[in-house]
This record gives C-alpha cells, structure tokens and sequence, in this order.
C-alpha cells in the first residue's frame, strides 16, 4: 500500500512560506526505518513572521473578521473543516500511520475524533454568544453587573506525536471558537497530518493568519514561541521536563499557560473481577497506542489472591496482540515512534532487570521483525516501590506489577506517585469503585475501563502532570477571557464627596 508523502512548506497567514533559513528535517517511518520525505524547519525568524500574521488577523477589519465577529461565523469554518477531515479521512489515517507508527485501525478512529471535536466546538462557538452579557446580581440597586467572555488573543499551541493531528485539534477547534489567532507548533517526530491540517483551512478559506502552522524542532521553534512577548498564551502536551521550562519562560511576563504533562498512572485490579474481562482493559490501558500514551495505565496493582492467575491471562492476552507494520491488516500493536524512543525504552526494561524486577514477557524485539522500532509489549514483576521502573515515565509498552492486600494499601501505592493524570480501578463492588474513585490523586479516572476519551469530558492531570483541563467547556475557557462590566444606573449623583456647587 503505497502512500505518497505531500511536500509541505511552512503555513503563515493563510499561504505556504519557504523557512526563512531554507531547512528541513527527514521524516523517518518507524515500521521501515526509511526516510520517506521531508518538512519544513522553522526558527525564530519564521515565528516572528507567524504571530505578526497571527496579530494582524485578530484586527483586521476592527476584529470583525474573526476575533469580535459573532460564534456562529466561527461555527461556519470549524464545521467546514470537519466536513473536510472526514472526506480526507482514509488518506489521513494512512499518512499518520505512516509517520507515527500507529496501527491504521487506530488512526482512522482518531481521525474521526478530530472531525468530531472541530463538530463539537462548533456548537460552543454558536453557544457563546447567548452567554455573553451574563449577568451577575448585586447587592445595590443602583448598579448593574455583566460579564463579558472574550478571546485570550494570539495564543501559541505546541502538541506531541502520539496523536498528531488529534491532540492538535485539542488545542486547535477550541482556540479558532473562542475567536482566538493560533500558532500551531506540532512534534517534529510527526507533523504530516498537521500540515494537512494547513492544506484543508486553506480549502475552507479560513482567514488569513487565524491559524498558522510551523514544523520544526522544539529549541529551534517551539522555544522562541513560548518566550516570544506578543503571545499572550501558552498551551502545551509533552513531557514534564519541556512543561517546566516553558511555565519558566512564561513566567517572564506573566503569560497563562496550560500544561498536559507526564504520568505515572496505575489500574488497581480487586479480587471480585472477570479476569479476562479485567486483562484485556489491563493490556488496552497500557499497550493502546503502542504504549506511548501520558495517561498510560503502566502500574498494575493486582490482589495477591488473584495475582497468579490474573498474570498468566494477562501474558495470554498479550501474546495473542497483532504486532506488525502499522498499515498489514488486523494490526493493534506497531512500533514506537524513533530510534530514540526505541533506546529509551528498552534502556527502562534493562535498568529494571539490573535493579532486581523479572521480565515475566517481552522486552524484547519481536522475532518476526527485523527492521523498525519494534518493542513487545513488556510485563515486568518483583517491582519494589523504589525502583525506576515504578517512579519514572517510560511511554513506551511497559507495566509493572504489584500486589496488594487491602483496599487501603492499594490506595497508597496508586498515590505513590509525583503525577497524577489518570488512573483506573476494577472491581465488580460499584460501591468500592466509588470510595476508590474519590480517593486517587489523579484528574481522570476511570471504572471498570482504562483509556476511553470524550471530547466532551474534561482532561488533565494534577500535581506534575500539570494543570488546566482540555476538552469539554473546560477546553474552551482556556482561551477565553473574562470582563467584568459595571454600570451604575442611578439618576442620582454619587454623593460621596461634597459638591463644589453647593460651597
């Protein structure tokens, strides 16, 4: 199935711009280890190119164009380029296999989610203008209160690989609704289907500068972005390292930023369980998207009376995963995203071995495959507390294990941790499910599942794996900022100083 790879340039005010310094960057497809093409390389000189276009379409035509112009008109373009997403689908699907390594099945449905959630921003767009001039009640008659909800301005987007084009359009549909102007700065690991993305806003004939979008590496693009003084906001998804330095160069002039970090997030497995029911969410939790997922369940926590049992049905039911490239038929597993990743991963799987934990399965390329970033799924037991298998982000197809006894000491292991982004409990007691809920220090969780996402639920995370919430109205309050407005409505003077008239 050959794919063939457009040739982009960089998008700045609504037209494809050359980088001002001419680079570009390979782009490798990790099933083949082949460089099958190319993006643009941007830097500093073609962000400042990108936010003063970015600037201008905020004011052209005194904002009516788009920042001031009602949500409803919003509403028209974001339908519009749904409406292309899903005409586009079966191309961009194949394309994001490709350059990511996710199996097609699981790109096809993400690109349904994209167009879903520029659908679902729609209807917030159209929504907003009913809420503004909301108003607020006093305590004094002689005023009156309302509150106004305008855009943030020209805010600057920077998003991962694991999801290229659908934890853009995170950023992306709710931004463009609350009437905001984007500079988009994807993973250079995987910006092909956001460039498309630039390809289809010009189809739609989206205004100009509204959303630009520049592919290059992060301390050539992505930090002169963040630092750049007329970008009024920040948000990002990536590591927890990257979110620290970008809230420090925000930090500078005050700017909001919203992060979407690392995790460390666990799946506590009780004894009351169907335990091929409870395997299966156990493997989707952390084998879903090739392992590479921030909210990766990657800590199991299992009763010590199921334990035995329980691990061999997990072993089973990873074994029987479909690992080939992204686009064979049938595939649920592909390979991680680069080289390094690779490394990195199987750096993790051989610091556990030398610690002490035991490789119950994987950990190794897949015999089948002798080319591409190939990494069985691993399963990794006699994890202690202290090890870096347990306290560290490994994003890459690895879970170690645990038992426990209590509900309590499963608890504390589940809180045994610097992040706090997902995490999921099973158990046929709803009850214990509820208490279990309440108690884990984590911004999502999930019951009897691990993993499912709704555009409109909201997403984020709590301690390092950051804050502010995606998706949701939650995502559109992101970008839209609050006016209060006060009148006073008395014919009566003030009367609080002495008139000069009646002196």
């Amino acid at each position: 199935m050959a794919v063939q790879i457009p040739s982009r340039q960089l998008f700045i005010d609504g037209e494809w711009r050359e980088p001002v310094l001419k680079k570009r960057i390979p782009i490798i497809n990790p099933a083949t280890e082949q460089i099958i093409g190319d993006i643009p390389a941007a830097t500093a000189e073609d962000v400042e190119l990108a936010v003063a276009a970015a600037r201008r379409a905020l004011t052209r035509n005194k904002g009516k164009d788009w920042a001031s112009a009602s949500g409803s008109v919003r509403a028209k373009y974001l339908r519009a380029i749904a409406a292309k997403i899903t005409e586009r689908k079966s191309e961009l699907a194949k394309l994001e296999a490709i350059d990511c390594g996710k199996p097609l099945d699981e790109t096809a449905w993400d690109i349904d989610d994209v167009a879903g959630c520029f659908e679902y921003y729609a209807d917030l767009a159209e929504g907003l203008d009913a809420k503004q001039k909301a108003p607020v009640s006093l305590p004094m008659e002689t005023f009156k209160s309302y509150v106004l909800k305008e855009p943030i301005g020209v805010v600057g987007l920077i998003t991962p690989w694991n999801y290229p084009l659908l934890m853009a359009t995170w950023k992306v549909a709710p931004a463009l609704a609350a009437g905001c102007a984007a500079i988009l700065k994807p993973s250079e690991l995987a910006s092909i289907t956001c460039l498309e993305l630039a390809d289809v806003c010009r189809e739609v004939g989206l205004p100009p500068g509204v959303l630009n979008i520049l592919t290059g590496l992060g301390p050539e693009a992505g930090a002169p972005l963040a630092s750049h003084p007329d970008v009024d906001k920040i948000a990002f998804t990536g590591s927890t390292a990257t979110g620290s330095k970008i809230m420090t160069a925000a930090a500078q002039m005050v700017k909001p930023v919203s992060l979407e970090l690392g995790g460390k997030s666990p799946i506590i497995v009780f004894e009351d369980v169907d335990l091929d029911k409870a395997a299966e969410w156990t493997a989707f939790g952390c084998f879903w998207t090739n392992g590479q997922i921030c909210s990766a369940t990657s800590r199991l926590i299992v009763h010590e009376s199921i334990a035995k049992e329980f691990l061999n049905r997990l072993v089973k039911w990873t074994k029987n995963i479909k690992i080939s490239d992204p686009l064979e038929e049938g595939c649920r597993f592909g390979p991680v995203v680069s080289e390094g990743q690779y490394e990195k991963v199987l750096k993790f799987i051989s610091t556990a071995k030398n610690e002490g934990a035991t490789i119950l399965s994987g950990g190794v390329r897949p015999e089948h495959l002798k080319k591409g970033f190939f990494v069985e799924p691993t399963i990794i037991t006699d994890v202690t507390t202290s090890m870096q298998i347990w306290r560290e982000e490994v994003f890459g197809p690895v879970l170690c294990v645990k038992t426990f006894s209590t509900e309590e000491e499963a608890l504390e292991l589940a809180n045994d941790t610097r992040y706090g982004l997902g995490a999921a409990v099973i158990s046929d007691d709803l009850d214990r499910c509820d208490r279990v809920s309440k108690a884990l220090q984590a911004g999502i969780v999930w019951i009897n599942c691990s993993q499912p996402c709704f555009c409109q639920a909201p997403w984020g995370g709590n301690k390092r794996s950051g804050f502010g919430r995606e998706l949701g109205e939650w995502g559109l309050d992101n970008y839209l900022s609050v006016k209060q407005v006060t009148q006073y409505i008395s014919n009566e003077p003030w009367g609080w100083y002495r008139s000069p008239s009646k002196l």
